[in-house]
């Protein structure tokens, strides 16, 4: 999560792949910023102004983007915003097909802007594509499930939480009336189909024999 420090932004970079500090400060002057006059509260302590200020990584040089909230001082202030957005990706097992890690990644993408229904409707279209690449391409995705867990692929538990925390949801999302879809339901969706596709590629040999003697692909 980024960090305001009198002025500077610690974040994680995306070139740099761990969290630096993005100065706002370059050969003793400011790189740049925008003023917005405009009355915000933080903590129901008032803010008169909203500087927009440009910042730069001191690891790799990439332009950041704080919004900061201020009365006197920028070093003062209170971080309200800051980009570029940090993306954390939790890391999937080495042969997982790209169109699965694509939209698992997208899914965590819509984190990072709070897209919480979004990112759960990925989620459940991650979990159907890891059961069609793996010879459950027919019916619906409850039957998926259960072909799945009742060749032994996938636990019982696994079975369950695919079906209360990603396909319901899921579901909900695409099929239901509009309703807000929490972090800990987004957070949920993401750590179970992230244990299935774990589930399914970890001991890869081991699963394509199951699945062959299932018939559910052939060698």
């Amino acid at each position: 999560m980024a960090e305001f420090r009198r002025g500077n932004v610690a974040a994680v970079c995306p070139q740099c792949r761990v969290v630096t500090t993005f100065e706002f400060l370059g050969a003793g002057r400011e790189h740049g910023s925008v003023v917005q006059s405009a009355v915000t509260y933080v903590n129901a302590k008032p803010y008169t102004r909203i500087v927009h200020q440009l910042l730069r990584c001191a690891g790799c040089g990439r332009a950041g983007l704080a919004a900061v909230a201020v009365n006197d001082r920028l070093v003062e202030g209170v971080l309200l915003e800051f980009f570029p957005l940090e993306i954390a990706h939790l890391a999937l097992p080495a042969g997982v097909p790209s169109g699965i890690v694509a939209e698992f990644g997208e899914a965590e993408l819509c984190a990072a802007i709070r897209a919480w229904r979004a990112g759960s409707a990925m989620f459940r279209s991650a979990l159907e594509k890891t059961l069609e690449a793996n010879g459950y391409p027919a019916g619906t995705l409850m039957k998926r499930i259960d072909d799945a867990a009742g060749d032994g692929v996938i636990t019982a538990a696994r079975q369950k939480r695919a079906h209360d925390d990603v396909r319901v949801l899921g579901n909900d999302v695409l099929h239901e009336p509009w309703r807000e879809v929490s972090p800990d339901e987004y957070a949920a969706a993401r750590f179970y189909v992230h244990r299935i596709v774990e589930d399914f590629y970890d001991t890869r040999a081991e699963v394509e024999a199951i699945l062959m003697a299932k018939g559910r692909i052939t060698k």
